[in-house]
């Protein structure tokens, strides 16, 4: 068994909140700069220049990139030879709290109803999968509200199909418009049930936005469904233009002969994320 000590943990997690609050994912920034030298409009272009100079502000200063810092979500990936004494949620929780006081982040979770802050932005939302060995994989990501609010699940008929799934996902961006601060990514669940599609769907907004699927037939869906999107002409920040969507991410499960689950979650221009390893 491998033990890896919980304030090892907590003071990555920490770090990882910071920087990633402050410093622009690299994969990013080159869609960013691609815009700026293929984007049709001249309201889109600036928009570009505008984010190229936020995320260079960011990084001198150490402010954040968008004031609104997100929920802390966590994806872990822990191997079953791994032991975390006190336990790896906690220690997780406690280096979010103490990555965002520490880097001045804001802080949003609040009761659903009452709507009193918690005070810390716990707790934070983590996702835990066992895998075999003895290594152990932690990815954060700052997701905001207005992006998060355009996000839906539902459950198509399977007679849908490739074109319901389409659909449904053009549709949302349309209906989304310039809410979510486009140009957005688009992280696609196909398959599971009702809660996987969404988890799976909000985990491929973790893969490098220049990547290729390794399967060509998900790649082929990922570039028509990017297409299809950008077509809509919503534009940077919705003021028109030919980049409504950096990129397209699916994820896909096996699902009930019955059902097609189907999420769409809808990021931001501004993705957040960084991750650990041990």
């Amino acid at each position: 068994m491998k033990e890896i000590k919980a304030a090892d943990i907590s003071a990555a997690v920490a770090r990882m909140c910071i920087s990633a609050n402050t410093r622009l994912p690299d994969d990013v920034r080159r869609k960013f700069e691609e815009g700026l030298a293929n984007e049709t409009t001249a309201a889109g272009k600036e928009i570009f220049r505008q984010l190229i100079e936020n995320a260079d502000l960011s990084f001198d200063t150490k402010l954040p990139l968008c004031q609104d810092c997100g929920l802390a979500v966590f994806y872990v990936e822990m191997g079953e030879e791994v032991v975390v004494p006190g336990g790896i949620n906690k220690a997780i929780n406690e280096g979010m709290v103490k990555g965002y006081q520490d880097g001045f982040l804001r802080k949003s979770s609040c009761d659903p109803l009452t709507r009193k802050n918690t005070g810390d932005n716990g707790p934070a939302i983590i996702h835990m999968d066992m895998v075999p060995g003895d290594g152990l994989k932690i990815s954060y990501m700052a997701k905001g509200g207005g992006s998060e609010n355009m996000s839906r699940v539902t459950m198509l008929s399977p007679s849908q199909g490739w074109e319901g799934i389409k659909k449904f996902v053009v549709n949302r961006v349309a209906e989304a418009g310039p809410n979510p601060c486009p140009p957005i990514i688009l992280g696609v669940g196909i398959g599971g049930n009702f809660e996987i599609a969404p988890k799976i769907a909000k985990k491929a907004l973790l893969r490098k936005l220049d990547d290729t699927h390794p399967d060509a037939k998900i790649a082929e869906m990922e570039a028509e469904l990017l297409a299809a999107v950008n077509k809509l002409g919503i534009g940077p920040m919705g003021l028109g233009g030919s980049y409504t969507c950096l990129a397209v991410k699916i994820a896909m499960a096996p699902c009930h002969i019955a059902s097609l689950p189907l999420a769409v979650n809808v990021q931001c221009h501004s993705a957040r994320h960084e991750e650990a390893e041990f």
